[in-house]
């Protein structure tokens, strides 16, 4: 492309030319030494200069692109810490996404268009990135929904970790029958003729939804390939330009590894991706583990594409379950003996790891497990070390982890389940769920992440709206402000903070020479925006390694070009992915009905604080006794 002469900034003949140049940006660097700025030069993938336009002009070439912001905010490429990015690329196109969906009728005329398209032995799966509580109706689909708008076509509806939806002809494709037992777990709702309804629970573990997940058709390789490029070039329209694959279920390695080892040596990532290894088989996790650590090195691979430990799980009986509908599980009372030894086995070779703990109940009886090792000297041996989730842990945790050198990724999954957990555990822990504020004021470095794709959405901005606003994604406010970050803490959560879990903080999450050239020109100033539209984010341009990976408005056809989605009956090529919904304008009948949320809230919560001695046990009268007759 030829340079874009631009308010004076015209091309020199110079030896080492930027390849690109974005200027007239407000750029918020997240480098503490220069936080703001007015333009960036590029080279080679990494930034050169950070300045203003007087600053790039020199280095302004003849093959030197040059970009306008347009005086919009530009901020460093976000980073989700915990995504399963590896995974969700190779389902991308078979999914209809419900994200940002704001209605069921809406999802419903989705589905039943998709079911028309959808051809025979295929299913329609809607996995993940919404909730009831998103919709206007506030309740799930029901079976007799399903079957209406897709009689003949296997449908699957998964809701959260809790339960899943099934319409007649899946449950015939899934094999379920009336003589089919109830796995570990899990449930199968029955009829009073004892056949299966449709509806799935889990009770508590999730096993059950993910393997009848599993039941459907999947892609193949050049398929998958295609999905995963697409759902890459989607994160980047968010201003994602790096992501912690956390693994998960059903994720095994290296077979469904292959597709971005192939990308990433064809140079086609849009997306760097640190990845874990997840052991997939109970009861064979050490042996896993051991077979890795003499294949592979944590931080094996280059800039795009790198190994960064072991977990979520390490052992499959220490992890806890969060179906926050169903009482905590209770774990079994000796998994510590298995679990000390995979850990050991990791610190004995070098390899860090992060473990899924969603309860302080879990996270105590693995700090046990590592001052254990502690004390014989074999902890933390130097190797990064994370919690994920901990919605409920407690400050005494948090004072060990910090003695540990641990760090913490929590993620907005209460965004998606927050009035479940509200209705099990009250207003008190759910104001500290989990509790960000005390992470940081332990030092912890705590990264930003969504948990996406199979429970909250891939956007990152409905994350930073939670951790700014501590709203659900139904407008309930759960968070009280002590517990709420401010925007430019939330976003060095989504930046600096993801990349030191990675140990790529010198290189990656701030916008200053030598890092490398990630980056998000943005559709609205996430610094000035209101509140309820940070959700409503979008990124106009986002740069990786140098490379324009996304580019819309202005800048559309500045990207790179992908293939067509494939197949051509996929969800994704005629719906696309998240559902871009309608700014916060709210009707005068929206704004009472939050009045009435916000009443009834502080009420729980004097309850709350009343049942504990708090406050006194009568209540402040709401009426004004002025008015009373």
């Amino acid at each position: 492309m030829s340079p874009i002469p631009v308010g004076g900034l015209v091309p020199h003949a110079v030896d080492d030319a930027a390849d690109l140049v974005v200027r007239n940006a407000k750029v918020h660097t997240g480098d503490p030494h220069r936080p703001q700025a007015e333009a960036l030069a590029v080279r080679a993938g990494v930034i050169t200069v950070v300045g203003d336009d007087k600053d790039v002009a020199p280095h302004i070439g003849a093959g030197t692109k040059v970009v306008d912001a347009l005086g919009r905010r530009m901020v460093p490429g976000l980073n989700d810490a915990h995504l399963h990015v590896i995974r969700g690329g190779l389902n991308y196109v078979l999914e209809l996404r419900w994200d940002g969906v704001p209605t069921l009728r809406q999802g419903l005329a989705m589905l039943r268009e998709q079911a028309a398209r959808t051809p025979k032995g295929q299913w329609v799966r809607v996995v993940g990135g919404w909730s009831a509580e998103q919709f206007a109706e506030r309740r799930l689909p029901t079976v007799a929904e399903l079957n209406a708008a897709a009689p003949d076509t296997p449908v699957f509806v998964l809701h959260l970790y809790q339960s899943a939806v099934l319409n007649r002809a899946a449950l015939k494709a899934a094999g379920f029958t009336k003589d089919t037992p109830d796995p570990k777990g899990g449930q199968i709702v029955r009829g009073r003729d004892g056949e299966p309804t449709g509806m799935l629970l889990a009770a508590p573990s999730a096993l059950i939804l993910y393997s009848t997940l599993a039941k459907a058709p999947v892609l193949d390789g050049e398929h998958r390939k295609t999905s995963t490029r697409h759902f890459l070039r989607e994160l980047n329209r968010f201003g994602l330009t790096s992501a912690i694959d956390a693994a998960g279920g059903f994720q095994n390695f290296p077979d469904n590894y292959a597709t971005v080892i192939e990308l990433a040596e064809a140079g086609e990532l849009s997306l760097r991706i640190a990845y874990h290894l997840f052991p997939q088989t109970p009861g064979q996790e050490i042996d896993d583990l051991a077979r890795w650590i003499e294949m592979a090195r944590p931080e094996d691979g280059d800039a795009w594409l790198r190994l960064n430990g072991a977990g979520e799980n390490l052992t499959w009986a220490a992890a806890d379950f969060e179906n926050f509908t169903q009482p905590r599980p209770e774990l079994t009372p000796d998994y510590e003996a298995e679990f000390e030894k995979a850990v050991r086995l990791l610190m004995e070779n070098g390899w860090g790891f992060r473990l899924h703990a969603t309860y302080d109940e879990t996270i105590r009886r693995d700090l046990a497990v590592f001052e254990k090792l502690a004390a014989e000297g074999l902890f933390p041996a130097g190797n990064r070390w994370l919690f994920d989730h901990a919605e409920t842990v407690s400050a005494d945790s948090l004072d060990r982890i910090a003695a540990l050198g641990g760090a913490m990724s929590v993620q907005n999954r209460l965004s998606f389940q927050g009035e479940a957990f509200l209705r099990r555990y009250g207003p008190g822990a759910a104001a500290d769920a989990p509790p960000v504020r005390a992470m940081l004021e332990r030092g912890l470095t705590v990264g930003g992440g969504t948990d996406a794709t199979r429970v909250s959405t891939y956007n990152p901005w409905v994350a930073l709206h939670w951790l700014v606003s501590g709203r659900t994604a139904g407008d309930l406010a759960l968070r009280p402000p002590e517990n709420r970050v401010d925007r430019q803490t939330a976003l060095a959560m989504f930046t600096r903070a993801g990349a030191a879990l990675t140990g790529e903080e010198d290189v990656k999450g701030v916008l200053r020479p030598g890092c490398y050239a990630d980056l998000a020109v943005l559709s609205d100033d996430y610094f000035t925006v209101a509140e309820p539209d940070i959700a409503h984010i979008e990124s106009l341009l986002t740069v990786t390694g140098g490379r324009i990976v996304y580019a819309a408005a202005e800048y559309e056809g500045l990207d790179e070009e992908l293939p067509p989605v494939s197949p051509e009956w996929s969800p994704v090529a005629h719906f696309g992915g998240y559902q871009a919904s309608r700014r916060s304008a709210r009707p005068g009948a929206r704004q009472a009905e939050l009045l009435g949320q916000a009443i009834a809230e502080s009420e729980r919560h004097r309850q709350w604080r009343a049942r504990r001695g708090l406050t006194p046990e009568t209540a402040v009268p709401l009426t004004d006794p002025c008015f009373v007759l």
